[in-house]
């Protein structure tokens, strides 16, 4: 691959295309490619050069206003493209001033270079910016403990001083409650930030690992090594939440990262794209912003992991492009989640834990329930929980509460009011489509082969399918994909316990939802269909690490390795597996 030369002082051209701004400055410490680098003067460095990248904004094509598009069907003008040069300092959260904006057209791709497998500067508008955070990388600036924590504090700033912006984004693009903005999105990732912060030293040290004879006098542990230049692309239900703590793990493991937002929650992705920035080192780390288009240029260049939160079918996308550099990656993608309600139960309790569950953030949530399943006598118990809960949470009139949001856009809006014409409507099934509302919806006698039970409703739409039992209900959830989390309620222990024992899915919540969220020493993560690998707490450390097995030998003792030289013999055999041979134990018997 042609990387081309830079040299300090030179404008990276690297391209950061998307629907809104994103501010980028780089810094080129050597350049591995460059015979000789001149040095130039920058206001406000001493020992360091600031490359100074070129800022791309293309017109969104899901910003809030097209998406709050009228009934008439009116959409907002399509803004022009434009380039901006902005230079931004990473220190004390402060943006430079006296950049001057600049006016350029995008270059334009041939489709054979479009054809290539391995793209350049000239033919991926991401190559350059690729290029030069692994070059940073490979520089070890990352590596340090010091290091670590100092770009984890500087998160937690962004958290902490940017709270308000974080919770008016959510609400402009999803009209968001600040209730349920400051859990997700702010309180649970600083919770990761200080987590990590605290247990950080003790994660990177080395592991020691049991030796076998043959090596008693050696050294043998599991180095901590981080993988170099990752990628991580979000989803838009919660933003933050989704981006952030992938990011506090690349960032404890020691990675440059690349964060790429959803275009959806385009409020949230312009906070990110134009404020993050500033707290983190700009050498280390960039957001990329755009659509699925600007997503597919992003994938093609080749990275050394990639965390994917979204939808199963464009995981399968994002699974494609990493195969084509066997790029390792994790996928957290939804599901349909299944909620046991068993006939022995406290059935309000239930309920209210439910509905929570369930309408928090208008059901755009992989973590909420996609159906009930239960018998048509405890059908007929929780309906009338469940509406009391609705009335009791959201008021008579659910679109007048000021904590229950809306769709993200009109498309999903369009794509779940379709499925209120499954089963019966036993609760709710009002829509405003200029407000892109949807009640809080139950669905009563619902049927396997209907559209509502074949997908991730990913809104506020909670079918109930009925069974016959118990076993029933475990042969139906083990028939389907393996769902990201299932939901069990019952004051049966032994009912709870069949239940985790006998069915299969990413994780496992009896009696609640959502509060398993809660603990950073949880791992969460999917199975099968609903995604793989692991994260939140040291789990996002461990995702984002490379275990590097190393052995370490003594240079002396050679008498003792003559035995597996040739000419090999069988008393030289027989010494060798001796000294490595893994025994069974035998416990001790009591007679």
């Amino acid at each position: 691959m042609s990387m081309g030369r830079l040299q300090d002082g030179d404008t990276v051209e690297s391209v950061i295309s998307g629907n809104l701004d994103f501010r980028l400055q780089h810094k080129i410490q050597e350049d591995p490619y460059a015979s000789e680098n001149k040095q130039k003067k920058v206001s406000g460095r001493q020992s360091s050069v600031r490359e100074k990248a070129k800022l791309w904004e293309f017109p969104s094509q899901h910003d809030t206003a097209s998406s709050r598009t009228s009934c008439e069907g009116r959409q907002n003008p399509r803004q022009q493209h434009k380039l901006e040069e902005v230079c931004l300092r990473s220190t004390g959260g402060q943006q430079n001033e006296g950049q001057q904006d600049k006016r350029q057209e995008v270059p334009q791709q041939s489709e054979s270079e479009h054809q290539q497998g391995s793209p350049s500067h000239d033919s991926n508008p991401y190559a350059a910016l690729v290029h030069c955070l692994r070059a940073t990388w490979l520089t070890g600036k990352t590596r340090p403990l010091a290091y670590r924590k100092t770009q984890l504090e500087g998160l937690g700033r962004f958290l902490e001083e940017k709270r308000c912006d974080i919770l008016k984004a959510v609400n402009v693009d999803m009209r968001r409650p600040p209730f349920e903005g400051e859990m997700p999105e702010v309180s649970l990732v600083m919770n990761e930030v200080n987590n990590a912060y605290n247990c950080l030293h003790s994660w990177m040290m080395d592991e020691n690992v049991h030796k076998n004879l043959a090596t008693k006098l050696d050294s043998a542990f599991v180095r901590k090594d981080p993988f170099g230049v990752v990628l991580i692309i979000s989803a838009f239900n919660f933003p933050f939440h989704l981006t952030l703590i992938p990011l506090v793990g690349a960032i404890a493991a020691g990675n440059c990262v690349i964060i790429k937002p959803s275009e959806l929650s385009s409020c949230s992705e312009k906070l990110m794209a134009e404020v993050l920035p500033a707290y983190l080192d700009p050498d280390t780390f960039a957001v990329v912003t755009g659509g699925h288009e600007q997503t597919g240029r992003l994938l093609e260049n080749q990275f050394d992991y990639i965390f994917y939160t979204g939808s199963s079918n464009v995981g399968k996308i994002v699974m494609r492009a990493a195969a084509k550099h066997l790029t390792p990656l994790t996928l957290e993608l939804g599901g349909q989640n299944p909620c046991y309600v068993d006939g022995c139960c406290d059935f309000q309790n239930a309920a209210n834990r439910i509905v929570w569950t369930k309408f928090l953030n208008a059901g755009q949530s992989c973590l909420a329930p996609n159906y009930v399943i239960c018998t048509a006598d405890t059908q007929d118990r929780l309906i009338p929980c469940l509406r009391h809960a609705i009335r009791c949470f959201y008021g008579a009139k659910p679109q007048e509460s000021p904590d229950f949001a809306r769709m993200i856009n009109d498309k999903y809006f369009r794509r779940v009011r379709a499925l209120l014409d499954c089963g019966r409507v036993a609760i709710g099934g009002e829509t405003d489509e200029c407000d892109r509302y949807i009640a809080p919806t139950v669905l009563a006698d619902v049927k396997e082969w209907e559209p509502v039970m074949q997908q991730e409703i990913f809104g506020p739409i909670l079918p109930i399918f009925t069974v016959t039992g118990l076993e029933e209900a475990i042969q139906y959830i083990n028939c389907k994909d393996s769902p990201l989390l299932l939901y069990a309620f019952s004051s049966n222990r032994q009912t709870l316990h069949r239940i985790l024992d006998c069915t299969s899915s990413g994780c496992f919540c009896g009696n609640d939802g959502l509060m398993n969220m809660t603990l950073v020493d949880l791992p969460f993560g999917g199975i099968g269909y609903s995604g793989f690998g692991q994260y939140h707490g040291k789990y996002s450390f461990d995702t984002f690490t490379h275990q590097r097995s190393c052995l370490i030998r003594c240079m002396g003792f050679e008498s003792l390795n003559c035995v597996r030289y040739p000419p090999y013999t069988e008393r030289g055999l027989r010494i060798l597996k001796f000294g490595t041979d893994v025994r069974r134990w035998n416990p001790c018997t009591m007679l």
